[in-house]
C-alpha cells in the first residue's frame, strides 16, 4: 500500500496538537479542529491510530476521525485506478 502521508509524531498540550508530517510541523488549536479532542482527557487523546496509509488519524476512545488532508489543507486523488501488475 502506498502511503499518503508519513506521520512521524503527534503530541498534546492542553489546547494544541502538534504534527509532524511528510518533513514539515504543524500547530492546531484543538478547540477549532475537534471539539472532541478539546474536551478530551489526556489519556484518550494520546490514544491514536494513523491509518496504515497515512490518511487519517482515530481515536477509538472518543470515536472521531480526523484526514491528514484536511488538517494541512491538501487534496489528494485517491480515486484513481491502481496500476495493475502484471506478471
Amino acid at each position: 500500500m502506498k502511503k499518503v502521508h508519513h506521520v512521524k509524531k503527534i503530541k498534546f498540550t492542553t489546547e494544541k496538537m502538534f504534527l509532524h508530517v511528510d518533513g514539515k510541523k504543524y500547530v492546531f488549536s484543538l478547540e477549532k479542529i475537534s471539539k472532541k479532542l478539546y474536551d478530551a482527557l489526556e489519556f484518550e487523546r494520546e490514544k491514536f491510530e494513523i491509518s496504515p496509509s497515512g490518511y487519517g488519524i482515530h481515536w477509538p476512545l472518543l470515536d472521531e476521525d480526523l484526514s491528514i488532508d484536511g488538517l494541512i489543507g491538501v487534496e489528494h486523488d485517491i480515486s484513481q485506478p491502481r496500476e495493475k501488475v502484471m506478471m
